[in-house]
């Protein structure tokens, strides 16, 4: 007959991690452990604040601009 040690829920997340990082990556366990946390605050007043005083063209300026690789314009 086998005992079960029980861990603290922190013991558990801790080697849960670790696991996940192992096998999957820091990028890809950042993306699995998202699908199980809830957001906080208001989404859509938060984009509005932060972007709402930007036309299209900018934002897609914008975007552009952090994604092309400087002197590749």
């Amino acid at each position: 007959m086998s005992t079960t040690t029980y861990l603290a829920l922190t013991e558990i997340n801790e080697i849960a991690v670790r696991v996940l990082v192992q096998e999957l990556g820091i990028a890809n366990t950042a993306r699995f452990i998202n699908q199980f946390t809830r957001g906080v605050g208001d989404s859509l007043a938060e984009k509005d604040r932060l972007f709402g005083h930007m036309t299209v063209a900018e934002l897609a300026a914008a975007i552009r601009q952090t994604t092309t690789p400087p002197g590749s314009k």
